[in-house]
């Protein structure tokens, strides 16, 4: 593969930092950006400057350029299952962020024209191949006889003091649950590609520093059809210096694995991971297995979006069930943390 794939970026508020990795990181080997857009002037102008690339203010002379492969989609999740289908159509292959969609559905239709189009679509969460950390926890499942999967309990906090601004993030109905919804879509998703499909789920959410009139400390409880338990808590109001730990501890019949538990700093840009699995030796004690594979799911795979769009067959790719069973989890939570009660997925 000799040519970059060029993009151009739209939604250049949280695009901005999509620019800023593009231009300097290891995606600048994959990826060659060649024009942002946004319909703030102002926005737009300064990214543009910034990035050294030329700006526009709408998406249809994005979509207008012939020059271009793809498209980096960084608008809000709420109706942006049309937004693809209409850059798909245009012959673009795309790259996004998480949460995909608020609606199951409609995610699920543009997903699948995507595919019969022969056309990418990609994005964080779920990412498109297996990061780093979760192969590990699969070798291992492989590996070792761990037994059925018992429960999982996953962590992510940082400090936030957010006031509200008119967007999305305001909305209990477009941003429900906001802790979950905007950092533990990333453990939903994952948990779904280790322990299958979710049954039903119940939420806790309080409002203790934000001023947003959305939750911003929560607990998401979920029974997997397996008859294994999952719990998530995420939250903006913990300020302990170790943000976005991505912590795990995953209990096997037989064993027992941790990741990111221990007290250490992680750097959210180099996305690395450390995993211990736990067995039962007998009498000769607890055998303890270590492994650091470095990346952890969440960060964008540049090579591999570029691959797929080279037409190179990815192993193991995410499927479209596993896309939009995370957004059936959202939908559900939605309806929870409106009820009080337990929801069915």
């Amino acid at each position: 593969m000799s040519s970059r794939v060029r993009i151009g970026l739209v939604g250049l508020n949280f695009g901005r930092h999509i620019a800023r990795e593009l231009t300097a990181s290891n995606a600048r080997q994959h990826l060659d950006l060649v024009r942002v857009c946004d319909q703030d002037k102002d926005r737009a102008l300064a990214v543009a400057e910034s990035s050294h690339t030329p700006a526009c203010f709408d998406m249809d002379e994005l979509l207008a350029d012939a020059s271009i492969d793809a498209i980096g989609l960084f608008t809000g999740p709420v109706g942006r299952a049309e937004l693809v289908r209409k850059i798909i159509r245009r012959g673009k292959h795309v790259v996004t962020t998480k949460p995909f969609e608020v609606n199951p559905e409609a995610a699920h239709d543009v997903l699948v024209e995507a595919r019969q189009l022969g056309k990418v679509v990609h994005m964080n969460s779920p990412s498109p191949v297996l990061s780093a950390d979760l192969q590990q926890v699969l070798d291992w499942q492989q590996q070792i006889d761990l037994g059925r999967p018992i429960a999982c309990r996953r962590d992510i906090w940082a400090s936030y003091r957010e006031q509200p601004d008119g967007t999305w993030l305001d909305s209990p109905q477009h941003c429900p649950v906001a802790p979950i919804f905007r950092l533990g879509i990333y453990l939903i998703n994952d948990m779904i590609r280790l322990l299958g499909e979710v049954e039903s789920v119940q939420v806790t959410q309080t409002r203790l520093f934000t001023g947003r009139p959305t939750a911003d400390n929560a607990q998401l409880t979920m029974q997997f059809k397996s008859g294994a338990i999952g719990s998530i808590f995420a939250s903006f109001c913990v300020d302990d210096g170790r943000p976005y730990q991505n912590s795990m501890v995953l209990n096997y019949a037989r064993g027992t694995i941790y990741q990111n538990t221990h007290p250490c700093s992680i750097d959210p840009q180099t996305r690395t991971a450390t995993l211990s699995l736990v067995t039962n030796g007998g009498t000769s004690g607890p055998v303890i297995r270590n492994a650091a594979p470095g990346e952890i799911s969440g960060g964008y795979q540049w090579d591999i979006f570029s691959r797929a769009v080279h037409g190179e067959p990815l192993p193991n790719e995410v499927t479209v069930d596993q896309i939009v069973s995370g957004l059936r989890v959202i939908h559900a939570m939605t309806l929870a943390a409106q009820t009080g009660q337990s929801v069915k997925v």
